[in-house]
């Protein structure tokens, strides 16, 4: 992990001691160095629950007033779907998904009656789990997208809808947890291999002291719910890291919604990067402190991952009875050359056989 320093940030006694030197990055840093960071090559991405209005939301979606500013999902767009350019013998589907946690409750930030509906009347993003442990999220649509363009015009649209809000600590302070999803399947042209892929780009809403920010009413509610997801967030993370040394078995991953969104994508067959953003003014030492403290503990988190491979049962279907008419066509050629002949020649009846095998497959198998 690189040489281990300790370091005092502007005089106010946070110490980042116990963090490898290749992970830190001051203010300098710019988008374009941050995304080619070796450390952001990986499956899914997270802000770490940081302070509110420490720039969690300026890295993942970048500001709107410069080109050069744009954040890690418009870059990773952009690289996704030049790989596709690259790698013409594969074909490629991607599709879109834009969730928001909002108090709780989950929304579909694609779904059109946001124009002209309030969030109390839009459907609620239902989660439910299958017999297997798998995760299933009704009512949250998924868009196809063919282009960088397409993507960027939903990412664009899902972040028109977002819960934000005015607080002490942050003039557009964001209000809800969003999850942008890109879902990718890749074949090779001919084959009922097909590989599959998910990345999810996560923007987590701020944790506030409610003590400091003195938020009363729907801002005093909206800070709790935020808070507690962040907690049972921690907890699942305390808990994969404690499972790794043997120390336990069970992971709360039910506590929250955020946490059972999320689930694939902390312990599962993933890798996973989060960015912690701090801020390093004097008077929010303490908050900082607990936000490294916090990116310690996932990094201590290790997943092995492997390629997602299995077989298109539609396409291996389509072959197959490509194939049996094929060998139909044989069997009638060569039937006739045995009636001409006058006796049924060996390999009829073995092409006949064969058929019949084809055939009982199709239909029971």
């Amino acid at each position: 992990m690189g040489r281990r320093v300790r370091r005092s940030w502007h005089g106010c006694g946070l110490q980042l001691g116990d963090l490898p030197r290749r992970c830190l990055a001051d203010e300098e840093l710019n988008q374009r160095a941050q995304f080619n960071s070796p450390h952001l090559r990986c499956a899914t991405s997270h802000n770490a629950p940081a302070r509110a209005g420490s720039g969690k939301t300026f890295t993942i979606t970048g500001g709107a007033e410069r080109y050069q500013d744009r954040g890690i999902i418009p870059r990773a767009l952009g690289r996704i779907f030049q790989a596709f350019k690259d790698r013409s013998n594969m074909q490629y589907s991607a599709y879109i998904s834009y969730l928001e946690l909002y108090n709780e409750a989950g929304y579909d930030l694609l779904d059109p009656s946001h124009e002209t509906k309030t969030l109390e009347e839009l459907p609620r993003v239902v989660l439910m789990e299958d017999e297997e442990g798998s995760v299933h999220l009704k009512n949250l649509s998924m868009h196809p997208a063919s282009n960088e363009e397409e993507a960027l015009n939903l990412l664009f649209l899902g972040d028109t809808n977002r819960a934000i809000a005015e607080t002490p600590m942050n003039m557009a302070s964001s209000r809800s947890h969003c999850i942008f999803t890109v879902s990718i399947e890749a074949r090779q042209e001919g084959s009922s291999t097909v590989r599959r892929s998910k990345l999810h780009l996560v923007d987590l809403a701020g944790s506030e002291r409610v003590h400091k920010t003195n938020a009363t009413g729907q801002l005093f509610r909206e800070a709790s719910h935020i808070n507690k997801s962040l907690h049972f967030l921690e907890m699942a993370i305390v808990a994969l890291h404690e499972a790794r040394k043997g120390k336990r078995t069970h992971i709360p991953y039910r506590n929250s919604m955020l946490t059972s969104v999320l689930r694939d994508s902390l312990g599962g067959n993933c890798k996973t990067t989060m960015i912690a953003t701090i801020n390093p003014e004097p008077e929010h030492t303490n908050e900082s402190i607990s936000t490294c403290h916090f990116a310690q503990r996932v990094a201590l988190v290790r997943n092995a991952a492997i390629v997602n491979e299995e077989t298109d049962p539609v396409l291996l279907v389509r072959q197959l009875r490509t194939k049996l008419q094929g060998m139909e066509q044989e069997m009638r050629y060569l039937k006739g050359e045995a009636v001409r002949a006058g006796y049924a020649h060996p390999f009829v009846v073995w092409i006949r056989g064969r058929l019949l095998f084809w055939a009982w497959g199709l239909k029971y198998g």
